[in-house]
């Protein structure tokens, strides 16, 4: 866990440094498509394991209730963060 926090902290103090350069502007535009690839792998991995499907309806309700409550929850969190961080204008105050 440690790991990770540190990967993205120092991947964030890179781009705070080198913000503004061409090369960094490239790998910002190809950020998504990592993420749509990562995403569909691991949905086949998740669909290759025979003991997840067999017992998805055992999970069904637990993993509704979960996902419903961290999409409420990012409604929230997004709301007040538009509240707190744009103006009436709709732009970043400084």
């Amino acid at each position: 866990m440690f790991i990770v926090l540190g990967l993205l902290l120092a991947g964030a103090a890179t781009g705070y440094l080198f913000r503004g350069r061409t090369f960094f502007k490239a790998i910002d535009q190809s950020t998504a498509y990592t993420i749509y690839a990562m995403l569909f792998i691991f949905g086949i991995t998740i669909g290759a394991n025979e003991e997840l499907i067999n017992d998805i309806a055992k999970f069904g309700m637990q993993a509704t209730l979960l996902a419903l409550s961290a999409i409420l929850g990012s409604i929230v969190a997004s709301y007040f963060a538009y509240k707190i961080f744009l103006k009436k204008g709709g732009r970043l105050e400084k």
